[in-house]
C-alpha cells in the first residue's frame, strides 16, 4: 500500500499522537543513546566551536560576508589551498529548530572538503523570533544567489543542511530562480535529519514562536509542496540525498523516507540512507573526519559530478 497515495495525511501516525509523545518524537535531544540530552547538546555545541575556530585559524576564510543588507545576512567562505575559478562549492545551513544555531559554531565539514579542493559557505540567517520561516527561505535564496554572483564560473553548488536547515535546503528546490535574475549552478542536495512536513510541529512546544496557521506550516513545507503542486527538476542530473540516522526518532525517520518517496515520484534523481548506529547530533559532527561514510559519500557526489 503506498501510504503517500491519496489522503496519507489523515493516515500520518502523528495524527495519532498526544501532544507530550509529539513533543517527544520532535526533541532530537531525547534519542540519543551515548549520551544524556543535555550532554549531547553540550558535546554537538562545543565540537562545532571547536572545528570553527580551527577552520577560521588557517587564514583561508572570508568572514562575515554579506549577501544582503540585514544585520544577519552574513555568511562565511572557506577556500582550499588551490583556488581556482572553477571550484565546486558546497553551501551549508545549520539546524537548531529556527530559533538556535549559528554560523560560527557550524564548520564542521570544512577541514575534509577543503583538504580536497571543496570551497565551503556557512550561512547565517535570522532565526525566530526575530525572522520568521518566509524570511529564512528567501534569506537563503538569497545567499545562493550571492555565491552563484560572486563565483560564476564554478563548478557546481552543492547544497547541505541539517534539521532545521534540511528543511530550508529543501525548500530550494520549489524557488523561482527568474525572479532573482540568476540561475545557479546547482548540482546536489545533501539533506541530513531533516523536517519536511511542518504540519505535526504546530502541536509541540517548539512552535511557539513559529507557525501561527497551518498555512504558514503547509507553505514552508517542502514535503506538502512537492504533493500539491509538483515542481519538475530544472536539471535531471541534479542529485538529492535524504539522509537519517538510524539513532533519529521514528518521526524524523518517516518524515525523511516519505520524501525521499515524494522526490522519486516527482522525477528527481533521489536517494536515501539511514546511516548506522548515528543520531541526529552525530550525523553532522562525524562530518569532521575524512573517513566518516557521509564525508565520503558527499565528496564522491561532487567529484563524479564535476
Amino acid at each position: 500500500m503506498d501510504v503517500l497515495g491519496g489522503n496519507h495525511r489523515h493516515e500520518a501516525p502523528w495524527k495519532r499522537m498526544s501532544k507530550e509523545e509529539l513533543d517527544n518524537q520532535y526533541s532530537p535531544s531525547r534519542w540519543v543513546i551515548r549520551l544524556g540530552a543535555e550532554e549531547a547538546m553540550r558535546t554537538y555545541s562545543q565540537i562545532g566551536s571547536e572545528v570553527t575556530k580551527r577552520a577560521r585559524a588557517t587564514g583561508r576564510s572570508l568572514l562575515d560576508v554579506p549577501y544582503g543588507e540585514g544585520e544577519g545576512e552574513k555568511l562565511d567562505i572557506y577556500l582550499p589551498e588551490a583556488v581556482s575559478e572553477a571550484m565546486p562549492f558546497l553551501v551549508f545551513f545549520h539546524g537548531g529548530y529556527w530559533q538556535s544555531g549559528s554560523k560560527d559554531t557550524s564548520a564542521f565539514m570544512v577541514s575534509p572538503l577543503t583538504a580536497q579542493g571543496v570551497a565551503v559557505v556557512v550561512v547565517a540567517y535570522d532565526i525566530a523570533p526575530k525572522g520568521t520561516l518566509d524570511q529564512m527561505v528567501d534569506q537563503v535564496t538569497q545567499s545562493i544567489v550571492f555565491v552563484q554572483k560572486r563565483y560564476p564560473g564554478n563548478q557546481g553548488i552543492y547544497l547541505c543542511g541539517h534539521s532545521a536547515g534540511a528543511q530550508l535546503a529543501a525548500m530550494m528546490l520549489l524557488a523561482n530562480w527568474i525572479k532573482h535574475g540568476v540561475t545557479p549552478n546547482l548540482k546536489g542536495f545533501f539533506l541530513l535529519s531533516g523536517v519536511y512536513d511542518l504540519e505535526p510541529i504546530m502541536h509541540t512546544s517548539e512552535n511557539a514562536p513559529l507557525l501561527p496557521t497551518l498555512e504558514d506550516a503547509q507553505r514552508n513545507s517542502p514535503l506538502w509542496q512537492l504533493e500539491t503542486a509538483p515542481t519538475q527538476p530544472a536539471d535531471p542530473a541534479c542529485r538529492i540525498l535524504v539522509t537519517v540516522g538510524q539513532h533519529d526518532s521514528p518521526e524524523f525517520r518517516r518524515q525523511s523516507r516519505e520524501f525521499h518517496q515524494t522526490l522519486c515520484r516527482g522525477g528527481w534523481k533521489a536517494s536515501f540512507a539511514e546511516l548506522h548506529d548515528v543520531d541526529h547530533f552525530e550525523i553532522l559532527w562525524n562530518l569532521t573526519q575524512e573517513d566518516y561514510v557521509l564525508t565520503q559519500i558527499i565528496l564522491k557526489t561532487i567529484f563524479q559530478q564535476s
